[in-house]
C-alpha cells in the first residue's frame, strides 16, 4: 500500500498551549477557547421524502487542541453501530464548486470507516482541504470533523448524556461561545509531502486525489449533488460548461488501464460523463485498443473548468465556445491506476 508523507517543511502552530492543526492556523491574533457548546434541534424530515427524518437530537460544537483530537474523534467513532454512512468532504478543483461533498447512500461496515480513518488519519486530522466523518440512524449519531477541524456531533436524546461525559473525559466544559481559528483570518494548506518520482523501488507516497479515490472506493461514496443539473454553490444555472474529465479505460479484467485526459462541454455532470464514455468509445487511440470496446470505464476526475482555463489547456488563444455540447480534446497516456 502506498504510503500517507506529511510534508516535513510544514510546523504546527500554538497559542497558549493551543495546537492547531498542520493544515488551518490563523494569520491574525487569536486567543482559542477549547471546549463545547450544546443546542437541541427539533425532528425534521420526511420519510416519505428522498431522506429519512432525523429525530429530535442535541448538537455539539466541540473545539479541542490538535494533540487530542485524534483520540476524541476515536472515541466517538467508538459509539457509531456496526454500519454507517461515511461522509467525506473535500475542496476541490471545480471552478464553481468550493466543495466536493460525498456521502455514501448505502450502509458500509464500521471497520470499511474505521480502517480508512486509520490508514489515512495523518491526512483526515491534519489536511486543511478536508473535512469527514459518519453518521447513523440507529441509533441516531453524527460525528464530522470538519476542514478547521472542528468536531460536529449530532446524537438522539439517548446519547446526550454519554456524549458529556466523553467530552469532560477530556477536560472539554461547556462555554458560551468557541474561539477557534475560524473565528479570524486563517489560511487553509494541505499537508501531503510534494510529490517526487525519484526512481526508487518503494511506493510513490500518495497524493490527495489518490486518497480521495482509495476512499471513494473503499467508504462507497457518491458526489452528493444532483447529477441532471449545472449550477453553482450560489444556486445559479450555468448551463453549458467547460469539463476536464480524466477516463481509466480497461481493455479487461486486472488489467493495467489507458488514461484519456479530455476536455468536453456539457450542461450537467451526468451529461459530460456520457460525452467522456462517448470519446474514449470513438477514439481510435491508443495502439491496441481493444476492438470490441473497453470492458469498463472509470471516471476519478470530472471537474468544470473556465472557457479561460479551457482555452489555456487547448492551448487557444481566445475562449472556446460553450453554445453545444462537444468533445474538444482526448490526450492519452498509459499510466497505471494507483
Amino acid at each position: 500500500m502506498p504510503k500517507i508523507v506529511i510534508d516535513p517543511t510544514i510546523t504546527r502552530q500554538e497559542t497558549d498551549g493551543f495546537a492547531f492543526p498542520l493544515g488551518v492556523y490563523p494569520v491574525e491574533p487569536l486567543k482559542p477557547i477549547s471546549g463545547y457548546t450544546a443546542e437541541f434541534e427539533s425532528a425534521d424530515g420526511d420519510n416519505e421524502a428522498d431522506w429519512e427524518e432525523w429525530p429530535d437530537r442535541f448538537m455539539f460544537d466541540v473545539m479541542v487542541t490538535g494533540q487530542r483530537l485524534r483520540s476524541l474523534c476515536k472515541l466517538l467513532f467508538s459509539f457509531l453501530p456496526g454500519r454507517v454512512y461515511p461522509i467525506l468532504d473535500v475542496l476541490g478543483n471545480d471552478a464553481y464548486r468550493e466543495i466536493d461533498p460525498y456521502i455514501a447512500y448505502e450502509l458500509v461496515g464500521i471497520e470499511r470507516f474505521l480502517d480508512g480513518v486509520i490508514h489515512f488519519e495523518d491526512w483526515l486530522f491534519e489536511d486543511g482541504l478536508v473535512g469527514f466523518g459518519a453518521m447513523s440512524m440507529n441509533p441516531f449519531l453524527y460525528v464530522f470533523v470538519d476542514e478547521h477541524k472542528a468536531v460536529t456531533i449530532r446524537a438522539g436524546l439517548d446519547l446526550k448524556d454519554r456524549i458529556e461525559r466523553s467530552l469532560g473525559a477530556f477536560d472539554l466544559a461547556p462555554v458560551k461561545e468557541l474561539t477557534g481559528v475560524d473565528s479570524v483570518a486563517h489560511e487553509h494548506r494541505g499537508v501531503l509531502a510534494p510529490f517526487q518520482q525519484d526512481g526508487s523501488s518503494e511506493p510513490s507516497p500518495l497524493v490527495a486525489e489518490e486518497i480521495v479515490e482509495r476512499l471513494t472506493d473503499s467508504w462507497m461514496l457518491q458526489l452528493n449533488i444532483d447529477p441532471r443539473t449545472n449550477v453553482d454553490d450560489q444556486g445559479r444555472d450555468l448551463g453549458y460548461t467547460a469539463w476536464h474529465m480524466v477516463a481509466r479505460c480497461f481493455a479487461e479484467e486486472d488489467s493495467e488501464p489507458a488514461v484519456a485526459d479530455i476536455i468536453a462541454v456539457a450542461d450537467c455532470i451526468e451529461n459530460a460523463e456520457a460525452v467522456a464514455v462517448k470519446a474514449v468509445a470513438e477514439s481510435p487511440e491508443p495502439p491496441g485498443r481493444p476492438s470490441n470496446g473497453w470492458l469498463e470505464v472509470q471516471l476519478p476526475i470530472c471537474d468544470r473548468i473556465t472557457p479561460k482555463h479551457a482555452a489555456e489547456m487547448l492551448g487557444k488563444s481566445e475562449e472556446v465556445n460553450l453554445d453545444a455540447e462537444a468533445i474538444l480534446r482526448v490526450a492519452w497516456s498509459a499510466a497505471p491506476k494507483p
